[in-house]
């Protein structure tokens, strides 16, 4: 930012208010409140968090270019859910972090892409994107449910969940997600036009950060998320029990809507100014970015944690992704879009959360 400082950036980012939260949540914590209280003060404290680290990540891809910004994008644009999940791998919450990457997955598909139609739908009417581009997207996101698919069916014939074949079933599927992740990233590269690479599209306003307030600024804002994560993984037992919500539903609404408010309100913002192809594009990489590379870094990661992670997944979370590619590549099949569409990817994503709320 030259020569402004880092609190003149937080302050003019209406949504880091919530900052205030932060100090809260140890205060409540310190003080031993009501732990439902601990979690709902973290989870609010983390919003502005991740975003400060998307600023972060923005301002480094803009001073960097476009082919190291998008190196930077693909590596940290999902930081703060990968940072969640580690911290609840490691207490041993392992359906909570399986429910967070669908819900991940579910919520760029369905909320993200229905909300910024809705959006860009009633200020401008019918929208227009690249066709092909959507179509490869469709591509990658069917071998994304391939690659979550085999290992879940096939795990029923192969062993227990957690037998040695079927740990490596889950490490073997992962390294190939790994490489496909990095293949892509590559061919972003080189084309600056692919499912990893760094959209700024021309039209969004450079940063005004510098590198070294940049680079401040994005490891404060890791560390605040690695300390609310703390706390709010470790009110998850309290909450499940008194609030009558599941882990389960806890992983794949919440917890992925915490992480990624911020990325979400870009995407929407920028369907509002009528830039669809830009908030495809980003709902689309992020839903990417979380299978092909956090899920598989889970996977390796939660061996070092003494708590392996399996890609199996249960039948629920299985029809609620397929239901989400299949719908999402439908409506955008034809490179057009409208509100009615946007409507439509919205009431699927309510059906499967009153689902999910539902589920023991």
């Amino acid at each position: 930012m030259h020569n402004r400082s880092i609190i003149y950036f937080i302050k003019r980012k209406p949504l880091n208010i919530l900052l205030l939260a932060v100090p809260l949540a140890f205060i409540a914590e310190l003080v031993h409140w009501n732990p439902a209280w601990v979690f709902l003060i973290s989870a609010v404290g983390l919003i502005p968090l991740a975003g400060l680290i998307g600023e972060a990540t923005e301002a480094l891809a803009a001073i960097t270019g476009p082919r190291i910004g998008g190196l930077l994008n693909a590596t940290l644009g999902n930081a703060a859910e990968l940072i969640i999940t580690l911290v609840a791998i490691r207490e041993g919450y392992l359906e909570l972090v399986k429910a967070s990457i669908t819900g991940s997955i579910l919520g760029n598909l369905l909320l993200v892409m229905g909300f910024s139609m809705v959006v860009g739908g009633v200020k401008h009417g019918l929208q227009t994107f690249d066709r092909r581009q959507a179509g490869n997207h469709a591509i990658l996101l069917t071998l994304v449910i391939i690659a979550l698919v085999v290992p879940s069916l096939f795990s029923h014939s192969i062993g227990s969940e957690f037998s040695i074949q079927v740990e490596a079933l889950s490490l073997g599927v992962a390294a190939i997600m790994m490489i496909l992740y990095g293949l892509g990233v590559f061919y972003s590269l080189k084309t600056a036009k692919g499912p990893m690479a760094y959209h700024d599209g021309g039209k969004r306003p450079a940063p005004e950060m510098g590198l070294v307030p940049a680079v401040i600024l994005l490891a404060v804002a890791t560390i605040g998320v690695v300390v609310m994560s703390e706390l709010l993984v470790g009110a998850v037992e309290n909450v499940t029990e008194n609030l009558g919500l599941s882990e389960f539903f806890l992983g794949i609404i919440l917890i992925p809507i915490i992480g990624n408010v911020a990325e979400h309100l870009v995407a929407v913002q920028v369907a509002g100014r009528n830039q669809m192809e830009l908030s495809l594009e980003i709902a689309v990489s992020s839903s990417l970015q979380i299978a092909l590379f956090v899920a598989p870094l889970l996977v390796f990661v939660s061996l070092l944690l003494g708590h392996p992670l399996t890609l199996i997944f249960n039948q629920f979370e299985l029809l609620a992704l397929g239901a989400a590619v299949v719908i999402a590549a439908l409506v955008a099949a034809d490179g057009e879009s409208n509100w009615l569409e946007g409507a439509a990817l919205l009431a699927v994503y309510l059906i499967l959360g009153i689902g999910f709320f539902l589920l023991p």
